[in-house]
C-alpha cells in the first residue's frame, strides 16, 4: 500500500467521525435562546471533540509527510489509532447527553488516553520503518509533548470521578497545548 492511500483512508475515516458527531446535535424544538441554551453541554462536548479530531488529523498529516514509505506494521498502528478515534464520537455523545457526569467524562478521558498512546505507537513504528537517522526520528525526538499529554489524561480520568469539570478543563488544556503548531517535523524537513 502506498503512503498516499493510507493518508486518504485516514482522512476519510476522520471526516466520517466528524460527520457522525455533528449529526448527534439534534435541532431543538423551539425558537428561543433558552431552548438553544439547553444544548450547551452537547455543543461543548462536540466542540472539544472536533478540536481533538482536528489536532489528530493535522499531526497525522505531518507525521506521514515526513515518512518515505509505510509497511504492514504502520498500517496496523494506523488502524489502532483510528479505532480509538472512532470511539470519540460515542464518548462525546454520552458526555454531552449526561451533562459532563463523572463516568462519561472518565470514559472520554480513557479514550483520549488510548488515542494518545496509539498516536505515540504510530510515530514510533513510522520512525522504525524510516530508520533511526531519518528526518522523522530527529523531529520527534523524545516526544515530551506526547508524554505530558498522556500524563494529563491519566490525571483527568482519575479526577473525573470527583470533579468532572476539572477533567474537562484538563482535556481542554491538552488541546490548547497541541493547537500551538508543532513545527518539529517542518523544521527538519526544510531544505
Amino acid at each position: 500500500m502506498t503512503k498516499g492511500r493510507l493518508e486518504a483512508f485516514s482522512d476519510g475515516v476522520i471526516a466520517i467521525l466528524i460527520t457522525i458527531m455533528v449529526l448527534e446535535l439534534k435541532v431543538p424544538h423551539g425558537a428561543d435562546w433558552e431552548t438553544l441554551l439547553l444544548l450547551k453541554d452537547k455543543f461543548l462536548s462536540y466542540a472539544l471533540s472536533f478540536v481533538f479530531l482536528g489536532i489528530y488529523w493535522n499531526n497525522h498529516h505531518h507525521l506521514l509527510q515526513a515518512a518515505r514509505h509505510v509497511d504492514g506494521r504502520v498500517l496496523w498502528a494506523n488502524l489502532h489509532l483510528l479505532f480509538w478515534l472512532s470511539l470519540v464520537s460515542f464518548a462525546t455523545g454520552w458526555m454531552g447527553e449526561n451533562h459532563f457526569a463523572p463516568r462519561p467524562v472518565a470514559l472520554y478521558g480513557v479514550i483520549l488516553l488510548f488515542a494518545g498512546v496509539a498516536y505515540y505507537t504510530l510515530a514510533q513504528v513510522l520512525i522504525h520503518a524510516q530508520g533511526s537517522d531519518s528526518h522523522l526520528a530527529r523531529a520527534i525526538g523524545k516526544d515530551v509533548k506526547g508524554i505530558i499529554s498522556v500524563v494529563l489524561y491519566l490525571i483527568a480520568v482519575v479526577l473525573a470521578f470527583w470533579v468532572p469539570i476539572a477533567s474537562a478543563v484538563l482535556y481542554g488544556a491538552v488541546a490548547v497545548m497541541w493547537l500551538i503548531p508543532d513545527r518539529r517535523i517542518e523544521k527538519t524537513m526544510a531544505p
